[in-house]
């Protein structure tokens, strides 16, 4: 078998954020078999722009990413909230990813979402619009494998989320379930 390659893309561009944390930890969680792999460069792509998304004008930074999610069996998705909804950061790559109109790198591809948040909430308003916009980008959204962490501040304090055993069972049991979406071996998405 092939290796599965699953693309991490973080909604966070702070170094210490725990939901850039929480994809590392994912990467410590992949079966042998996975290749999980954060996207580094989500800053140095602009602001979704049609007049400059045209042949000869992409922004080499849109580019590579687009490759990386067209190149991707698989995308986790980390999200934080900001003021209810998702990040810039993360909004504005899958305004990239998904275009031009038809020729979506996200089409078919199976596609979990990861949210954490300061609040008990656990990020579910950002995660719900990061769900939304994936699906309408054509992303297979893999519902079994969507996690929430709330109250983040107090659940891993000033431990990395790779120290806590229930975490890393939840991020190996989301990761499990997007690789058999990948893999075609879930029934449904």
């Amino acid at each position: 078998m092939s290796q599965t390659r699953i693309l991490a893309l973080v909604g966070s561009l702070r170094a210490a954020s725990i939901n850039r944390q929480l994809a590392e930890a994912a990467v410590h969680t992949a079966p042998d078999g996975v290749e999980v792999v954060i996207y580094e460069g989500l800053g140095d792509i602009p602001f979704y722009n049609e007049d400059i998304d045209v042949s000869g004008s992409v922004p080499a930074a849109a580019e590579a990413l687009r490759a990386a999610v067209d190149a991707a069996d698989g995308v986790l998705v980390v999200t934080p909230e900001y003021n209810g909804t998702l990040s810039a950061v993360l909004k504005n790559a899958i305004d990239w990813a998904s275009r031009p109109y038809g020729a979506s790198a996200f089409a078919d591809t199976p596609v979990a979402v990861i949210s954490a948040s300061v609040s008990p909430n656990a990020a579910q308003w950002a995660h719900g619009d990061a769900v939304k916009a994936l699906g309408v980008a054509g992303a297979k959204v893999v519902e079994s494998a969507h996690l929430h962490f709330g109250a983040i501040g107090e659940r891993f304090g000033s431990a990395h989320p790779r120290e806590d055993a229930e975490a890393l069972t939840e991020l190996a049991g989301a990761l499990r379930e997007l690789v058999e979406a990948a893999r075609g071996e879930l029934a449904s998405v």
